[in-house]
Order: C-alpha cells, then structure tokens, then sequence
C-alpha cells in the first residue's frame, strides 16, 4: 500500500508539472526576476571572519579592548629599505606623500618623517618639550639629512622597532585611519583612490620602490582580489560543465536546456544571499559555482534517464511522465543528502558558516526544483530526440566500461577489497599526520603584491597582525604607578625575546623616553626611572600625552589611568606555533601581575583568529559525524535497510580517509578551509551510492528479490550517469584551482581528488559489498538455479 501511494504521488507530481507548462515556466521566471530584483543588496564583506560564536570569552575580551582603546586594526604602514630617503629630492617626495595622505578626512594621524618629535628638556621652566626632529628649512641640506638619519637611528631607540630597523635601515611611517571607516565601505575608497595613486606617484617620481601594509590594506587589496574571482569561477565553472556535458551527449538542445537551468540557478543563488542581506565572503563567493557544478548532475540525471526512456520504447510522454516520477525521488535524495552537508555548517555556531550553509543548502533544493520542472517541460516542447541524440548511450567506451565493472563485480570481489583495505591502512596512517593550523593571512594569495610586502614586513619589523594585552591596574591612575611601568616592562622584555613577536610598544616606551630626555638625550638611559627620579619625570611624562592629536601614544591609556595596552605584532605563524607563544606569553603575564591586583588580557586580531581557528575545527568534526547521520536517517527513511545503508557508508568512508591520509602525507594542515571538504565531499559522493541503491531496489521487487540480476541492471542503468556526474563533478570542482587563494584551491584539489576515489567506491566496490552482503540470498538463488530447493 505505501509503495502505491509513493509512486501514485510522484505519477500526480508527473502529471501536475505536464499539464501546466506555461503556468510554471511563468512562474520561475517571476521568481527569477524578484530574487533578481534582490542583487542591489549585494555587498562584499568590510570585516575579517569572526570564526568564534558571539558568546565566545575571546570574543567578549575583544569588544571589551574595543570599547575601551577603539579599533586595534586600523594601522596602515608605509615602509622603504633606501638610503635615498634621506637624500633632499626623495626626502621631499615623501613628505609630499605623507602630507596628501594626512590631509584626508578618513586619516586621524601620520607618523612620518617630517612630524617625529623628540622630547627635550627645558631647564628653566622645569618641562619637557615635544620639538621636531627635523628643522624644515635645512631639509634641503643632503650633509644635514645625514645627521637626522645617524641621529634616529642611533640615538633615538623610542622609535626602534616602532619606525626604523637599526640593523637593516629600514623605515616606516605609519598612517592610522579613522576607526570610524575601518571596517566600512570608505576604507576601500581611501585605499584604492588615495593611498594607491599616492605610493604609485612617489615610486614613479622617486625609483624607490615602497612597501605597503597594515591589515586595513591587506583586507581591502584581498578584498578587491576576491571579487575579481567570483566572475572567474562563475564563467570557468559554467563552461568546463557545460563543455564537458556537450561532449558526453554530444547535443546542442540538452546543453542548452542544463545550461539555462544553470544560469537562473546562479541567479538564484545571488538573489538569496541579497534577500538576507549576507554580505560576500571568501565562502559566500563560491556558492554560485557550487551550484553550477551541483546543479549539472540532476541535469544529468534527469536527461540520461530521458534519453534511455526514448531508447527503449520512443513514447515522449511516457519518458517524460517516467523521468518525474522514477528520477524524481532519488534525484530529491541525493539533493537531500547534499544540502544536509552544507546545512551541518550551522550548527557550528559561527555567523560566517552559518550563512554558507544556509545559503547553499536552500540553493542546492533551489537547483533541483528547477531542473525537476524544466527538463521535461521543455522536453516537452521538442521533438523526440533523434538517433544521432541517443547515440551516446551506446558508445564502445561506455560498454567496455559497464562490462568491466560487471565481472570485476561478479568475479574480483576478493581483489576490489584487497585494494581498498591496502587503500585504506595507508589513509589512515597518513591521517595521524594530519596538523591543526591556520593563520590570518594564510589563506590569502601568495602571489599578491601586497603578500610580498607582508613578508618584507616580517623579515623587518616581525610582522603585520596586532596582538594586544590590555590591563587593568582596579584603580583610577594606576598606570603611571612605578611598580605598574616595571611590571609592565618585564612582560616587554619577555615580548622582545619571543622571535614571532616584534618590538612592544606601550606608555613604558614614552616614560624610558622621557628619562632619556630628562639626560640630555643620551641613550644610555633609554630606561625607567628609579625610585628617586621618578617624582619629577613621571609627572612630566605624563603631560607629555596631553594636547596630543600627534601624539602616536595618546591611545594607550585610557581616561582615566586605569587601563593600559601593550601592542605588539606577529609573524604569520599556524595555530600550534601561536598556542605556544600565547602559553609563555599567559605563564609570564600570572608571574608577574598577581591577580588580585590586576586583570590582564590577551586579545587581538591574530588571538582571536588563532582561537576560532581551533574552535572551527572541533565543531566542523562535529558536523560531519552529525552529516553523516543526518544522511543515513535519510537513507534509513528511503531503503529502510540497514544492510543498504552499511553499504554506502562503507563504501563512501574510504574516500575521506583517503583525502585525510593525503594531506598527511603532503604536509596539508587541517584548517577551515580544508576541512570543509570533507562535509562536502561526503555529502555530494554519497549521492551516486543512492542513485544505484535506488536502482537496485526498485529492480530487486521487479525482479522478485533476485539480488544478483539485481544488481547488474542498476550497474547497467546507473554507471553511465555515475561516470558522467563524476566526471563533471571532478572537473568542475577543479575549477576552484584557478583562484589565487590558498584556501580556495586546496578546497577545490582535495573534493576532486576525493570524489576521484568516490568514482571508484560507487562503481565497484557498492555492487560488491551489495553482493557480499546478499550472500545468503545469492546461495539461495543459485540452490534454486540449479533445481536443488524450489523458488
């Protein structure tokens, strides 16, 4: 009774979507048209990718630095290694440079050259005098500009670190941008119209060639890059797909109609993500493509089958009303069991994952609607599909190969294992290879500019990405106590030894200035002060911060002098190397600020990225033991066989292990982007093992529990549109080896080399483990083929 009702409803969906062409066709178009209608809330992402829930304490000690010292990620910095610049003609250029940059309205301070202060003393008012370092009217002088160059460097250690290299003579100004912008739309005009065209000017004028850093440029150049892509993918992964179904069916009309269905499936896609108003993100960005690549299987499907119908008996309306309502259900399963990979992505509690799995899943049922109704609608519009049509059905290759897999089936079981248990012990000692790791800027391209900068950056100065440790003294004025500077001093110390950090930089940096001053500027003591000279250079270090719109360190202390920050910044190190650096960096920080009191933080950017980093993967191990069992309830509810459902997930296991073993072997950390894969992979390769269990069942009741007859009809039926799927599905996924992303490309190399090995698992090793698992069944079959029991 229930499997007459089943193929009743899908007979009644058959004849629903027939007999109300236009009225449908009508209809996807006016959804076409409002979702497109949807693109003018399309944004690309101004912010990095939190991976970390809201709730996350990482994330509440970040928020709270921000209340209290503004946005950390708001330094652009403008670095030369060149004697020139201290020349008068390169000199000039600079300050031309640096004036044009400052007089912006989205700049709130300059560090340069021309605006470096030097503390002095003035022994008749008893003060400290903030002067220039440079006297403008002898900048001309190349013998004068010598001086200033020997005297900052070795006589002015305030800034070492902070703007010069004294080792290799490296030199940076720093131009801090408007926290205001900073993660809005005017940063990028700022970098793009102004900055740019000001460092390509000098460098024009000049021959010196600049470095360019500091996060707000890196994100936006990155950004910028990103957006390039998305039409790369789009149009690469539209036409490999499209050619290779072109070759497979050799058909200009069936192309055509995939490559439509396609098409409103991208502008689907785009729609939804502009109906949430979910901005563009390095995922959000390849969700057109996957849905192209996604989208072309059903079309697959649906058009082979078709095709195999018009073969056998040439009756257009029974093809079609057989396509709807024999595909219909498995092709709903297998997209079923795809969106469910995606969907895991929200329950990880990340916002970025979140919208990915939401948007794709949504869009992968999107796609199947769509190609549900338009093959056979427009199908039905056409002429029966001549000889020269179906001529693909019955190509040598395609036989050679089902033949082939039919006795490797019938005759090789013990081979096929033998393979895939020597495949598998080799994956999963690769797999205990595997390494957590990750970085902020890691997955950004190697082959940008702004990445060649950035390594210039950490060969100079220690890197680009800030790390901050905010403390709070529980008292008004605390900062400016003596024994708070010390403290704070050893922690610095501890800083300066760590090779992956640079320099620190904090209000302890202006008090050992202020001393140095108070000694006429003799760098010998570039210290703190002692308890006996403390009275008068504290008091004057501290209106040294006052009336201070130039001041580089007027955000280092708050208000009211109970809360402080020490800046530091990192190297692009992975996960592990961070973890440890935080380990000395907390065991030094409990040494010597006692905890009651003083409540020091670690916080930051890079922190905060090395954490969700960490976070990510342990939930994204969740989802996926959480998608496989969302996808075997399916096939549970679909087969209700255990024996079926054991099948598939043996034989779909083995190609995760071997993409695991993989990137052990090749050194591949286990990081957010890669570990998608998995979820993914899984998720689409599953999909043929359905396909054929589908087959098989509906064969097994037609052919009164023969398993064996079974089972090489669905071999017969399914392994072209298994080949055909895969094949697309590999090369298209391939694709994504086009970007300039790390991340990106390896996403793309390890799904197809996944769904590589899924080709093998679904062809040969299903129907085998489908017959091993029949054995009984089988034995009875041939007691009963030779006449020894009756049927």
């Amino acid at each position: 009774m229930k499997k007459r009702f089943k193929v009743g409803f899908w007979e009644g969906v058959a004849r629903i979507i027939l007999t109300n062409r236009i009225t449908i066709l009508v209809l996807l178009v006016g959804i076409t048209v409002l979702l497109a209608s949807q693109w003018r809330n399309l944004q690309m992402t101004y912010t990095e990718a939190n991976l970390l829930p809201q709730g996350h304490k990482a994330n509440r000690d970040y928020r709270e630095f921000l209340d209290r010292f503004g946005e950390e990620g708001n330094l652009v910095v403008v670095g030369v290694q060149d004697k020139r610049l201290f020349t008068p003609k390169v000199y000039k250029a600079w300050n031309e440079m640096m004036a044009q940059l400052k007089s912006s309205k989205d700049v709130d301070l300059v560090v340069s050259l021309k605006d470096l202060k030097k503390l002095q003393k003035d022994t008749i008012a008893e003060k400290f005098d903030m002067v220039p370092l440079i006297n403008a009217t002898q900048a001309g002088d190349a013998s004068y500009l010598a001086q200033i160059r020997d005297e900052l460097f070795n006589r002015l250690p305030f800034y070492e670190g902070l703007l010069y290299n004294q080792k290799s003579g490296s030199f940076r100004s720093a131009v801090y941008l408007n926290k205001k912008i900073v993660n809005t739309a005017a940063r990028k005009d700022f970098i793009l119209q102004t900055l740019v065209p000001a460092v390509d000017q000098f460098e024009k004028s000049t021959g010196v060639d600049l470095k360019v850093s500091g996060m707000p440029y890196i994100r936006t150049i990155n950004a910028e890059d990103m957006k390039g892509e998305i039409g790369l993918f789009i149009g690469a992964a539209l036409f490999i797909v499209s050619f290779i179904f072109f070759m497979f069916f050799r058909s200009h009309r069936a192309t055509l109609i995939s490559t439509t269905i396609l098409v409103f499936g991208v502008m689907w896609s785009f729609g939804t993500l502009g109906a949430m108003h979910y901005k563009i993100t390095i995922l959000t960005a390849i969700i057109p493509p996957l849905i192209i690549v996604i989208g072309i299987t059903n079309c697959i499907f649906l058009i082979n089958k078709y095709q195999q119908e018009i073969k056998l008996h040439n009756n257009q309306a029974k093809a079609l009303q057989r396509v709807i309502s024999k595909i219909g259900v498995s092709t709903l399963m297998t997209n079923l069991t795809a969106a469910t990979g995606f969907a895991t992505f929200m329950i990880t509690g990340n916002e970025l994952l979140f919208e990915f799995g939401l948007i794709t899943s949504i869009n992968i049922m999107g796609v199947y609607l769509l190609t549900l109704l338009i093959v056979p609608i427009m199908y039905s519009f056409m002429s029966v599909p001549k000889e020269k049509h179906l001529y693909h059905l019955s190509r040598t290759y395609l036989t050679t190969l089902t033949d082939r897999i039919e006795f490797l089936v019938k005759n090789k079981r013990k081979y096929i294992y033998t393979v895939y248990a020597v495949l598998l012990v080799v994956s999963l000692y690769g797999l205990t290879r595997m390494k957590v790791s990750g970085s902020l800027i890691g997955e950004m391209p190697k082959t940008a500019s702004f990445f060649k900068d950035i390594v210039f950056y950490e060969e100079q100065f220690n890197g680009v990405m800030p790390l901050e440790i905010m403390i709070d003294t529980k008292r008004k004025k605390g900062v400016m106590k003596l024994s708070t500077l010390k403290k704070m001093d050893e922690l610095q110390q501890t800083i300066e030894k760590i090779p992956e950090l640079s320099k620190p930089v904090s209000i302890v940096n202006l008090v050992k200035y202020a001393k140095q001053a108070y000694y006429n500027g003799n760098p010998e003591y570039y210290d703190l002060p002692t308890a006996q000279e403390q009275a008068f250079i504290l008091s004057y270090a501290k209106n040294a911060t006052k009336n201070a719109k130039d001041n580089i360190m007027k955000s280092y202390v708050d208000s009211t002098g109970r809360y402080t920050r020490i800046t530091t910044f990192m190297r692009d190190i992975g996960t592990e190397e961070m973890a440890r650096v935080e380990g000395q960096l907390q065991q030094k920080i409990d040494s010597v600020f006692p905890k009651e009191r003083f409540e020091v933080k670690l916080t930051g950017k890079a922190l905060v990225f090395q954490k969700g980093t960490s976070y990510l993967v342990d939930n994204l191990i969740e989802a996926i033991v959480f998608a496989i069992f969302m996808i075997v309830v399916l096939m549970a509810y679909m087969f209700r066989s255990v024996k079926m459902i054991a099948v598939s997930l043996i034989a779909n296991i083995l190609p995760l292990c071997i993409t695991s073993g993989i990137m052990g072997y090749m050194g591949i950390p286990l990081k957010p982007s890669t570990i998608l894969v998995f979820s993914i992979a899984f998720g689409i390769s599953v999909d043929n093992a359905i396909q054929f269990m589908a087959k098989y069942r509906h064969d097994l009741i037609l052919n009164n529990g023969r398993v064996r007859k079974s089972v090489l009809s669905a071999i017969r039926e399914t392994s072209i549109s298994t080949f055909y799927t895969s094949v697309v599905l590999i090369f298209g996924f391939a694709t994504f080896t086009l970007s300039s992303f790390s991340g990106t490309i390896a996403l793309g190399a390890l799904i197809s080399c996944t769904l590589c090995f899924a080709l093998f698992a679904n062809l040969i090793v299903l129907p085998s483990l489908v017959l091993t698992f029949e054995k009984k069944r089988l034995r009875k079959e041939e007691l009963v083929d030779d006449g020894i029991i009756e049927d």
